[in-house]
């Protein structure tokens, strides 16, 4: 038996450790890994739990034996069951029977707890010496064996799971110290082009450096539009950067990554008892921005209540924390961002017009790659050196690769762009990144018809769970968000997001 043990645990080590190659794809990397615990030990359910940086609460990032249903309901507080248990005490945690076990939440609702007899364990995703997730899973090698075979096994695949999370970690801190070398107030108008994204002398991208500068040194809101991808959080940064406020924080909040009940408190904060489980009183990212800059991406996806909240803030700066009479007032400067046609959404009411009016005091487009064509070749000659010599490594693209990236529409823009070409690096055999490299969708006819982003493995699954789950409620996205546990403005967000808007449309004209 141990013998058995000992050779499987070594095969799940050995595949995990083959997942290197997926580093940098940090959720395809989880997703295999999760793969090889259940194809090597028959594990049913397990997720892998790391703390947003942007919300500090803790989300499941990967999982296996969960719907995507179930998996989007695993959001945690620090302080919140055994997940947090285990992420706030950086120590494993072992439950024989979750039916007798207070702390067990089944926030997922993935398993019976009245009905099953099902041992549930965790270890913590240790970074440094500091949490930074956990690793939960139901029992690995059965009652036979000792609990501590599990701890130990999950233990290691933790210790490897960090690194991934590391190696991830460093590409964004890269980036992150090129935006804060090359972003300083009183850099002058000529300086800002050599930004990452502003690479390239077109019109378009002129006029946007103009409204930067103009706007950067004021205290008026700026509303960032253009297709995701375009930059318009590095837009966000710099004009942060640029203006008097440069010395103290920038907070950004993703307006589309939170369920509504979480997004309230986490603008605005709560006291000790607002809600079940606040142990404690939390300030807000409003709070935590006093002095400097918010940025709220996404803000299309806010839904009428809590837009009507963040007008009154716009408009007097003050607001209460969730379960306090209490007014509370900061100095912050308002950035807000969205890829949806606000106007719009005006016109069919899912937007306030007095918010959009508020927000939209001075507009910036940040234009998609194919408005700029001219730029791509300087843009991927930007990216192509500033990577590799990141790695070590100088490496060039060829005539005839250079021909058809610059030909390619680029529909996830800035980002996709930088993603391709730093795979394209490391790929790279010798000093060139030649035709043969490039990936099947990218070809001479293709680069002049616009063809869609491929989509990650995760996203895929998402995607075909969210349109089957469509075609059961009759494209009706009321019914399909009640029966995949998300609200109605979650699942908008994906149904445009996968493009499937049109297929509704389709519907609804009886096509």
């Amino acid at each position: 038996m141990e013998k058995r043990i000992r050779e499987t645990e070594l095969n799940v080590i050995f595949e995990t450790c083959r997942v290197i190659g997926q580093a940098l794809k940090l959720d395809q990397a989880l997703d295999t890994i999760l793969a090889i615990l259940s194809s090597s030990l028959a594990m049913k359910r397990a997720t892998v739990t790391l703390k947003d940086e942007e919300t500090g609460y803790l989300v499941i990032r990967a999982s296996h034996g969960l719907t995507q249903a179930e998996r989007k309901r695993g959001v945690y507080r620090e302080d919140e069951g055994i997940t947090g248990l285990i992420f706030r005490t950086a120590q494993a945690y072992i439950v024989p029977d979750i039916s007798k076990e207070p702390l067990f939440l089944n926030k997922t609702r993935s398993r019976h707890v009245q009905k099953e007899s099902i041992s549930f364990l965790g270890v913590p995703i240790l970074l440094h010496g500091k949490p930074i997730g956990v690793l939960n899973v139901d029992r690995l090698f059965g009652d036979e064996v000792p609990f501590d075979e599990d701890i130990r096994l999950l233990s290691i695949i933790a210790t490897l799971i960090a690194q991934f999370v590391s190696l991830n970690l460093q590409v964004r801190l890269r980036e992150m110290k090129l935006l804060l070398d090359c972003s300083h107030p009183g850099k002058s108008g000529s300086d800002t082009r050599d930004r990452v994204f502003m690479v390239g002398k077109s019109p378009s991208m002129e006029v946007v450096q103009h409204q930067m500068e103009k706007v950067a040194p004021s205290k008026a809101s700026v509303l960032l539009l253009g297709e995701s991808g375009t930059g318009k959080t590095l837009v966000a940064k710099i004009l942060h950067e640029l203006s008097t406020r440069s010395g103290s924080p920038f907070v950004k909040i993703n307006c589309a990554s939170l369920p509504e009940n979480l997004l309230e408190s986490e603008l605005f904060g709560y006291e000790k008892g607002a809600f079940t489980g606040a142990v404690r009183s939390k300030a807000g990212r409003v709070e935590e921005a006093d002095g400097g800059t918010i940025f709220l991406d996404e803000i299309g996806e806010l839904t009428l209540p809590l837009q009507a909240k963040l007008l009154r803030f716009l408009q007097e700066k003050e607001f209460e924390r969730l379960g306090s009479a209490a007014t509370r007032k900061v100095d912050v400067r308002v950035l807000a961002a969205t890829n949806r046609d606000l106007a719009a959404a005006v016109a069919e009411g899912s937007f306030r017009e007095d918010l959009f009016y508020r927000l939209n005091v001075f507009p910036i487009h940040v234009p998609p790659l194919r408005e700029r064509k001219e730029d791509i070749p300087d843009l991927l000659r930007h990216f192509a050196g500033k990577i590799s010599q990141e790695y070590g490594r100088n490496i060039a693209i060829s005539r005839q690769a250079m021909s058809i990236l610059a030909k390619y529409d680029w529909p996830g823009n800035v980002r996709e762009m930088e993603n391709l070409i730093e795979r394209l690096v490391i790929m790279a055999d010798g000093d060139e990144i030649d035709m043969n490299l490039l990936p099947s969708y990218l070809s001479e006819q293709g680069g002049d018809n616009g063809a869609e982003q491929p989509l990650s493995r995760i996203e895929e699954i998402e995607r075909k769970e969210i349109l089957m789950a469509l075609e059961r409620n009759k494209w009706n996205q009321t019914r399909t968000a009640k029966e995949l546990g998300i609200t109605l403005r979650q699942i908008s967000y994906r149904v445009r997001k996968f493009g499937l808007d049109k297929l509704i449309e389709n519907y609804r004209r009886g096509a």
